[in-house]
């Protein structure tokens, strides 16, 4: 069985805790964490990605409603978006199964966006990034009720659920970063760049590791060049508006 609403993070947890301007003023950008793990275990997966992304952004984390069965007799608390084998479990690999709980997904996402947002972007990793290219192509149809502004997919994938395919029938014109590495062995590099493939104009960074979020070296400043292209973006659209505001 699953647990669709025991999971909320109450309040998701937030990279930034007052209430200055300055920080409101920062791209917020809502976190989706891979298969097997949750929240906070990703955000404390991220140090040195949210140290990073800290000058642009603020990252706010949250946890997938469903519980995975813990095979590995401890007490981590493991989450999944959905499942697609009909024993309650996933496989980015699958092809042709089902998306168990994707309904529930979908409305806590909406829930967290309607009273924590609105996010200006969606970042996630592995299963997280399959989710959130789902939401973009979703968006670019019409689908959702909110909106963001950007994404950006770690070791990103297509579903290969049946209910999803249909999603994958037209370009998606959401600005976006994807990120995956060569030696991946959990999703391919062949799998992301299937993903990749339908992003119009995407900005693409390989790295030689396996699967992990990376945030060293060169892949340090293509984070820093995206979030500055999208904060740069904001502010313009903003001192904008402020100046068609101004007049009388």
């Amino acid at each position: 069985m699953t647990e669709p609403n025991s999971t909320v993070d109450s309040p998701p947890t937030n990279d930034n805790h007052n209430t200055k301007q300055k920080d409101k003023q920062k791209l917020k950008i809502l976190a989706f964490h891979g298969y097997r793990q949750n929240g906070e275990v990703f955000r404390g997966k991220l140090g040195s990605f949210r140290k990073t992304l800290s000058k642009y952004a603020q990252l706010v984390f949250f946890s997938a409603p469903h519980k995975v069965v813990n095979e590995d007799d401890d007490d981590e608390d493991r989450r999944s978006w959905w499942f697609n084998a009909e024993d309650n479990s996933f496989s980015g690999k699958c092809l042709g199964g089902p998306a168990i709980g994707f309904e529930d997904t979908l409305r806590l996402v909406e829930s967290i966006v309607t009273e924590y947002g609105p996010f200006d972007g969606f970042m996630g990793f592995s299963q997280g990034a399959c989710l959130v290219g789902l939401l973009a192509a979703m968006q670019q149809k019409g689908y959702l009720p909110y909106s963001f502004d950007f994404a950006i997919l770690v070791s990103g994938f297509r579903s290969g659920s049946l209910v999803h395919k249909g999603f994958y029938d037209e370009d998606i014109n959401l600005p976006s970063l994807h990120v995956y590495g060569e030696s991946d062995s959990i999703i391919p590099k062949e799998m992301s760049e299937s993903l990749i493939n339908l992003f119009n104009k995407p900005i693409v960074a390989e790295h030689s590791g396996g699967h992990y979020v990376p945030c060293s070296g060169s892949l340090k400043e293509i984070y820093l060049d995206f979030l500055h292209d999208r904060y740069s973006n904001d502010k313009d659209e903003e001192k904008n508006g402020d100046e068609e505001n101004s007049f009388s």
